[in-house]
């Protein structure tokens, strides 16, 4: 028995140098798997332009390339696994070979009474051996998400970037303040991206950020966010924020949905901020009001709308202060000059608005004109003075004046009439929208809600996998061989059991020829552990080839109504399919007769 945890013990060791390269593959894997992951997400999202300009085969080669990365790793991966298994499901015939050498050597007589007894006590820790390799698998596969896991949340952070209070009152007079604060985005700073700020923003105060274009506008928006790294300097933020960005952030579901952004509904704010956003004509055009579906990123809805869902979301959170990083952009003329009027100046008035803009017909009515220029602010003045001082705004302004009109920006009277108006028509005509319970059908939605069933799938997947690059051959191949290795543990048991009272067979012969089958029975152990991973990789390979293919040619109107995280799940799906084994279970000796 001393010989036999002799061996048991080598065997587990022989499992540690084993698991340590497993953990480096399994660690690099996920990472293969990371880049892959990110490079067909960023095919999916631009999938419109990649279908434009043909595209489609280079990005497929891209991916197939990146996979077949993946595909080293994974194979590594797997093959050290199924050395892991062979080596303890062998381990029970390295043990009783050991043991009867051992009993051999030692004139230890060999009777029925002694190896019955033998291989009744072998039985009991040959399932805890075997289990090693699963086991090996799952903490290996535990530390590498720990590791994972651990390096994210050990990231630096922007904690104490800037000191944020929610509560303004008489106490913070001044809700934005900036004391010399440089700003950079990465860890040099003797370029920081904005250099010795200074700025003081009173309550109710209407602040205009100009400058040309990569002259730090939207970086110095981001620094009253906290969202860049401060080098030197000190501010303080006190109040509840909206960030309005240039390029429109909406996310899948209803336009309600989009505005309400997880708040309680109040009808009259509601309905207040449709009018402010000039979104009422919109919702009269779409089949299902505001609980028609927005596809994926806002698809089925132009540049203009999605930049107004996105300005009545802003407003109906209610917030102290509002950065606008040049909203109007995206919309008409016209358009911009209502919502200007509308948002900024009624329904904003007793807000700080900090806006980023490029629309120069704006500017006189702001309280002051921050002028930025290469990440500096040069000049902070009220319009008329930096028009009366200053050649660059001079020539900003006039440069605008060339290409657009003067509109009149001061007829809030007006205004506000028109507004009363447009809210009792809003009442009259959609107010049932708001009070009626019952939604409409989504039957003709663009976006429906997936189909998933549940029951037998019956062996009509299997046999889809069986059928993908020779399947059928190896998985022939794995099942010959566990048969074979099947019949050898039965041959070696029946050996033993019909001669070891036999006098005609002497001991050394009983040893040799149950240690002969023994190793036959394990190279074909050893097949079928190798066969079963070939097959997976190989099948693997086959049915991500067919995915993608498939995405590649779908049309756009798949990727319209289909959200992005619908189809990656399909191939993370795949992923965690050939990370198991497969069809180890049906060729698991457990699940086969066994006389041992």
């Amino acid at each position: 028995m001393v010989s036999s945890l002799v061996v048991i013990i080598i065997a587990v060791l022989c499992n540690i140098p084993l698991a340590r390269r497993q953990h480096k593959f399994q660690s690099k894997l996920m990472e293969a798997q990371d880049v892959r992951l990110k490079a067909m997400s960023e095919s999916f999202v631009h999938m419109k332009i990649l279908k434009l300009y043909a595209w489609e085969a280079h990005f497929n080669k891209v991916i197939e390339g990146l996979r077949e990365v993946e595909y080293k790793w994974l194979s590594a991966f797997q093959f050290r696994r199924a050395y892991h298994s062979f080596l303890c499901w062998a381990s029970p015939n390295f043990v009783s070979a050991a043991t009867f050498i051992t009993c051999y050597l030692l004139k230890t007589p060999l009777d029925a009474s002694n190896v019955f007894t033998f291989v009744a006590t072998l039985r009991l820790v040959q399932e805890p051996v075997r289990s090693i390799p699963d086991v090996i698998r799952v903490v290996i596969q535990a530390k590498v998400a720990f590791t994972r896991i651990s390096k994210f949340l050990d990231a630096s952070e922007l904690n104490g970037q800037v000191k944020k209070k929610y509560n303004v009152g008489i106490d913070y007079p001044i809700p934005i303040a900036m004391n010399s604060c440089s700003f950079s985005w990465d860890e040099n700073t003797s370029k920081p991206a904005l250099n010795n700020i200074n700025l003081i923003v009173k309550a109710g105060e209407k602040i205009a950020i100009c400058g040309e274009v990569g002259s730090g506008k939207s970086t110095l928006l981001a620094a009253v966010l906290g969202e860049i790294p401060k080098t030197k300097g000190t501010i303080q933020v006190c109040g509840k924020i909206a960030y309005i960005s240039q390029n429109a952030w909406i996310q899948t579901g209803t336009v309600q949905d989009n505005i309400l952004f997880g708040s309680p509904m109040d009808v009259e704010r509601y309905q207040n901020t449709l009018v402010r956003c000039s979104l009422v004509k919109d919702l009269e055009m779409f089949p299902y009001g505001d609980c028609t579906q927005i596809g994926e990123r806002g698809v089925n809805l132009s540049g203009g709308q999605k930049q107004r869902v996105q300005l009545a979301r802003a407003l109906y959170q209610n917030a102290d202060i509002y950065l606008l990083d040049d909203p109007f952009s995206a919309v008409d003329v016209h358009t911009a000059t209502s919502l200007f009027n509308e948002y900024v100046m009624s329904a904003l008035s007793d807000k700080i608005v900090l806006l980023v803009t490029h629309q120069v017909d704006f500017l006189p009515v702001f309280d002051s004109i921050l002028l930025m220029s290469d990440g500096e602010v040069i000049l902070s003045a009220p319009y008329q003075d930096l028009l009366a001082d200053c050649e660059e705004y001079k020539d900003l302004v006039n440069a605008h004046k060339d290409t657009m009109g003067i509109s009149d920006l001061n007829n809030n009277s007006d205004s506000q009439r028109a507004k009363e108006v447009s809210i009792k028509e809003t009442v009259g005509i959609h107010g049932s929208r708001y009070t009626e319970s019952v939604k409409p059908s989504q039957e003709n939605q663009l976006i429906r809600k997936e189909e998933r069933e549940t029951g037998d799938a019956g062996v009509k997947p299997y046999m889809l996998y069986l059928r993908q690059n020779k399947g059928f051959l190896y998985f022939s191949f794995c099942a010959i061989s566990h048969i074979i290795f099947i019949a050898g543990q039965i041959s070696q048991n029946s050996w033993m059991a019909a001669n070891v009272q036999n006098p005609d067979v002497s001991t050394l012969k009983l040893i040799y020829v149950y240690i002969i089958i023994g190793v036959c029975t394990m190279l074909f152990l050893l097949s079928r552990s190798l066969g079963i991973v070939v097959l997976g990789i190989q099948t693997s390979r086959s049915l991500f080839s067919q995915l993608l293919n498939s995405f590649f040619r779908a049309p756009m109107s798949f990727f319209d109504s289909t959200p992005l995280g619908r189809v990656l799940s399909r191939v993370r799906i795949l992923t965690r399919m050939e990370n198991t084994t497969n069809f180890s279970h049906i060729l698991h000796p457990q699940n086969f007769l066994m006389i041992d």
